[in-house]
């Protein structure tokens, strides 16, 4: 099995939960420590229907199979999460199902990846974007574990092209750049339908080129004591305040 097709590790209570009611199917064996046993009876139940290993080890026997310290005393090994391509000329109904739709230009760090995606599901978002960017993290072990399940309730898609793409939803949503100063506050922005909001590289903000192809630029007013906030934190912020 190459890299690329190694099965994914979710671990903690919530992502192995979230990986049970969204995608069962996909799971192909479970660990967890005695202290998870009465809540991993349930998942063991449902594996051994369908025959299929699971296993109570010690803490250090799960950190090794984990790879991690942060398992949270339960690891699931399931099928790695598909991501879908998008076609800008037959754009799916969902990406404008929810009034925010995430998209990540160049987000680096897998961890602000799934701590985007626990938000985004948080607040009820239905889909998540990422660039075909080179510095875009992908559904990594470690996105994973942060999203704390969230990835599991959302739909994933990848768009090569950004700026193709938000122009194909102009008729559907408002886009909006996200940028740390000269843009509309979010109660300043016109409603009536949903938004999609774009996230930029952690250093070096958007692209220029998907700057130019939104409608609208969205700043997060502060004191001033900081330039900016972490993307994952404003992410959470903006998702939040363009909901309401």
């Amino acid at each position: 099995m190459s890299k690329a097709q190694e099965p994914d590790l979710h671990c903690g209570p919530a992502a192995v939960a979230a990986l049970f009611a969204h995608r069962p199917s996909d799971v192909m064996r479970f660990f967890y420590t005695p202290m998870r046993r009465q809540e991993a009876g349930p998942l063991c139940a449902a594996l051994a229907k369908r025959r299929l290993p699971y296993r109570e080890v010690p803490p250090e026997e799960l950190q090794r199979i984990a790879g991690t310290v942060h398992h949270g005393g339960m690891v699931a090994v399931a099928r790695p999460r598909g991501v879908t391509l998008l076609d800008v000329a037959n754009l799916p109904p969902l990406l404008w199902a929810a009034p925010v739709l995430p998209i990540l230009d160049g987000i680096g760090n897998p961890h602000n990846l799934g701590a985007i995606a626990r938000s985004a599901a948080f607040f009820g978002c239905k889909a998540l974007v990422i660039s075909g960017d080179q510095r875009q993290a992908r559904l990594s072990d470690a996105a994973l574990r942060t999203a704390e399940g969230g990835l599991e309730a959302l739909a994933v898609f990848q768009a090569p092209d950004l700026p193709a793409l938000l122009r194909a939803l102009a008729p559907h949503m408002l886009s909006l750049a996200a940028v740390a100063r000269d843009g509309e506050a979010p109660e300043a922005l016109p409603r009536g339908r949903p938004f999609a909001l774009v996230l930029g590289n952690e250093e070096k903000g958007l692209a220029q080129g998907s700057v130019a192809a939104c409608a609208a630029r969205v700043t997060l007013p502060g004191c001033g004591a900081v330039e900016s906030l972490n993307v994952s934190v404003a992410a959470a912020v903006l998702i939040h305040a363009l909901w309401r």
